[in-house]
């Protein structure tokens, strides 16, 4: 672990220098730990792929005294009830909603339906949340579909958009400019003001996609993007 002041009142905690799955487990393994300490005067804890942002009351700690709390407490091996929840998220990937998805076949040499197959069939992890409200970045996506971002991003990418980009897959909260890769859209609603996080989602959460038919996505209420 690397620690790195922030500000006066917040410090980083960097697990790794590079996006890979074991530095993002250990930061959600430490995660997950330092909010179920609860601990009195830290006031935020926000983890993202390789880091661990937190802000701290000053009339608490100092830089120093957090940082050696810290690294004689911080534990890899904890686990809570949020690893053990799956959410299932049905999505319908066709053509009309997945604007990338014949692009994505092309240069993967696969079927759409493999692209599908391949997609649904993991469980993904919550790694962290953010750029927007709601907007769970999950990992890891199967390197057979692993693809880079657009090179000119969209103006607006549709709420429930399904996307990926390298090794990441996400839903979209809501209308935004966006530069991932487009494979499908869902009805689920993942944004909601009355959670404290304004997300459905969780570090810690698993989730899985489930494909369904376009009668079934509309009959959900999806809407086809026009």
């Amino acid at each position: 672990m690397k620690f790195c002041i922030a500000g006066v009142d917040s410090l980083i905690i960097y697990f790794g220098d590079k996006i890979e799955e074991k530095t993002a487990i250990k930061v959600k393994k430490a995660y997950l730990y330092l909010k179920n300490l609860n601990l009195d005067g830290i006031i935020e804890i926000v983890p993202s792929y390789t880091s661990i942002f937190i802000q701290f009351d000053i009339f608490k700690y100092d830089y120093e005294s957090l940082k050696e709390f810290l690294e004689k407490n911080i534990k890899f091996d904890f686990s809570d009830d949020s690893e053990k929840k799956i959410i299932t998220i049905d999505v319908y990937y066709g053509i009309e909603v997945g604007f990338d998805l014949e692009k994505i076949a092309f240069e993967k040499s696969l079927s759409i339906d493999e692209i599908v197959q391949i997609h649904s069939n993991k469980v993904y992890d919550v790694y962290a949340i953010g750029f927007l409200p709601a907007f769970a970045y999950l990992a890891s996506v199967d390197e057979r579909i692993s693809t880079s971002r657009l090179q000119t991003p969209r103006k607006e990418v549709p709420k429930g958009s399904v996307a990926i980009a390298d090794n990441q897959t996400a839903i979209y909260p809501q209308n935004s400019a966006g530069g991932w890769n487009i494979i499908g859209k869902t009805a689920f609603e993942v944004f909601d003001k009355n959670l404290e996080n304004l997300s459905i989602f969780e570090v810690g959460n698993r989730v899985k996609f489930n494909p369904i038919s376009k009668d079934e996505f509309l009959s959900q209420g999806g809407v086809l993007w026009v």
